[in-house]
């Protein structure tokens, strides 16, 4: 058995303090994976430091639930199985129930709710819709609320329906935005609910429970809890349906295979009547046309092989049997008598202490290794105290069997010599036999291991097909946007081009300057007049150039081209050019003008200089 590590149990603990949520039932081993996983992610080293984490970070708690909780499942999940369960269980199961009766399922860790559509087209199919609607009832639970909620909506993707036949999918579902939903007037017989198989308490009266591929998750002890509270759930007839990896082959005792390669299973009635129902209530719907059921009650009671006392909640004597009077004395004389003045009550043994017990904890006691004195004779006793409970919880009294075992007891003796010869072997065969389950149960926690991880893996990969559809998408996004990038780009090129032609073209020398009087577009003529570079003088200010050009009497045209009125000047000027001749100018300004009309001036203004 795998150690448990002390931190990883108190990281447990507080799960269970602070959340509710009670995972200490589970395998340690996938367990401990799954937390590994979680705790990589975050970058925590040891159990203590992501223990910190969750103290800091409520929010963590989810994260670390959905990856506890792998939630994986599909319609008609094994279809062989399905449709065995189909022709074998629920067919014959319909036929034997009384027409109009209701027919209760139980689909416990339903996921997102696959599972409970299945049965519900399964059984809509074999009914009909009209009697399904009017006699199924689906309790659908999981301990997952996100999940339960997408189960609510019934709403699933195209992938998700793949395997469905083309003809139930017409039938069962709504087609609507690329998502496909189960029909809502079936959906109302589906409930869905929060429900911890550990903790809280089962659906009762089932015809048939599936629970596919959820106890696997859970050690022994776990499972066992769980599925004496399935044997309690179904009704005596009712059916379990398991995933493939789950066997129940250490619980015959609860439930008999029906078929065992597809984990069908159905509940093992019990031998033995609940505390409190030894006496039928003569009213109750079974009795009914049967007569003489009271006389016929006490003659069975007085006349059983085992000495009973029956008793009041107040202690009082309230019924006895005639071999309690021939082993003890106690008669029909006594009924009404406090059970303390009977030597019964502390001989052979105190027996109030354990009717005071009984009562208290409402459970049966039972008191061993007695010995009665007879003369001569002894014999050995056991002592079983029930308590007996009402319809209503209310305790209507104990019941007190005495079991002689006297005979058992001297067998037991005879026998202990030759166990005693045997022991040796005896010790040899259950070492064997211990080897042998140990391997089986190994091999059976590898298969549910395997069966795990091969979930995992699944669910790893669901998210990767959703995260390539994502990164697809974006992709053909990005695409788009770069041939429109490239479009714009082509259209910008063109634009310069022209623009270049245009001012080369030009028999003079252009200036741009923004409002700032800064350069912006200086051309080739005006660097063939002034000798100065386009790339030297771009954000250069044009009043700061030091050309052959007198720049001061050009100010005021700047100056009312870049106005508010956006006015238009010209002026003959004499320069120096490049070549250091003595010229004439034409220098003309005008206010540059956007396209939207915008105000004269704003975006700068055009200085074209032409010799005369």
């Amino acid at each position: 058995m795998q150690a448990t590590d002390p931190d990883f149990e108190a990281l447990l603990v507080y799960l269970k303090e602070s959340r509710g949520f009670d995972f200490t039932g589970y395998k340690r081993s996938s367990l401990m994976r799954r937390f590994n996983r979680r705790m990589s992610q975050v970058h925590a080293a040891t159990y203590l430091d992501y223990l910190d984490h969750l103290q800091v970070h409520p929010d963590e708690f989810t994260a670390l639930f959905n990856n506890i909780l792998i939630n994986v499942t599909a319609f008609f999940r094994d279809a062989d199985a399905w449709e065995y369960l189909r022709s074998e269980v629920l067919e014959p199961m319909l036929a034997s129930k009384p027409a109009g009766s209701t027919i209760r399922i139980w689909s416990a860790g339903c996921a997102s709710g696959e599972e409970a559509y299945t049965l519900a087209m399964v059984l809509a199919e074999l009914l009909g819709v009209d009697r399904f609607k009017d006699r199924v009832q689906i309790y659908a639970t999981d301990v997952d609320e996100e999940q339960l909620n997408e189960a609510r909506q019934g709403s699933y993707a195209e992938r998700q329906i793949l395997e469905l036949p083309p003809e139930l999918v017409e039938r069962y579902f709504e087609q609507s935005g690329g998502r496909y939903t189960f029909r809502k007037d079936l959906r109302r017989s589906v409930i869905f609910g929060r429900n911890d198989l550990v903790q809280d308490a089962p659906i009762s009266r089932i015809d048939l429970l599936t629970c596919r591929n959820t106890l696997m998750y859970f050690n022994a002890e776990t499972q066992a809890k769980i599925l004496g509270r399935f044997h309690f759930a179904l009704a005596n007839s009712g059916v379990l349906f398991l995933g493939k990896a789950e066997m129940l082959l250490s619980h015959s005792n609860l439930f008999t295979p029906v078929d065992l390669k597809r984990r069908v299973f159905r509940r093992v009635p019990l031998l033995y009547a609940p505390p409190g129902e030894v006496f039928a209530d003569p009213s109750s719907p079974g009795t009914t046309g049967v007569t003489g059921l009271d006389e016929l009650r006490n003659e069975a009671f007085a006349a059983s092989p085992l000495a009973q006392l029956t008793l009041t909640p107040d202690g009082l004597v309230a019924l006895s049997n005639r071999q309690l009077d021939k082993m003890f004395g106690v008669s029909a004389r006594d009924i009404g008598r406090p059970f303390r003045d009977l030597d019964l009550s502390y001989r052979p043994v105190e027996l109030r202490r354990y009717i005071e017990q009984a009562q208290r904890e409402r459970r049966t006691l039972r008191v061993t290794d007695l010995e009665l004195h007879r003369g001569p004779d002894v014999t050995h006793l056991v002592v079983q105290i029930s308590p007996l409970s009402g319809g209503d919880g209310s305790l209507l009294g104990v019941n007190l069997v005495f079991h002689d075992v006297t005979a058992a007891r001297r067998l037991q003796d005879d026998l202990e010599h030759a166990n005693q010869q045997l022991e040796a072997a005896y010790e040899e065969l259950q070492s064997t036999n211990e080897e042998l389950e140990t391997t089986n149960e190994e091999l059976q926690s590898t298969v549910e291991e395997l069966e795990a991880t091969n979930e995992e893996l699944q669910s790893t990969n669901e998210e990767l097909e959703i995260m390539n559809e994502e990164l697809q998408s974006t992709n053909d996004e990005l695409q788009s946007i770069n041939d429109q990038l490239r479009i714009s780009t082509s259209r910008l090129d063109e634009a310069n081009a022209f623009l270049e032609t245009v001012l080369t073209s030009l028999q003079a020398g252009v200036a741009v300057v923004d409002p700032d009087l800064r350069i912006r577009m200086w051309n080739g003529h005006a660097e063939d007049l002034w000798g100065r570079r386009s790339a030297e003088l771009i954000g250069e200010h044009f009043l700061s150039l030091d050309i052959g050009l007198p720049i001061d009497r050009i100010r005021p045209l700047l100056r009312g081209a870049l106005g508010s009125d956006g006015e238009s000047g010209e002026v003959r000027l004499e320069a120096v050019n490049r070549r250091g001749r003595s010229i004439t100018v034409r220098v003309a300004c005008a206010p540059l003008r956007g396209r939207d009309g915008g105000v004269p001036g704003g975006d700068g203004a055009i200085i074209v200089m032409e010799t005369a």
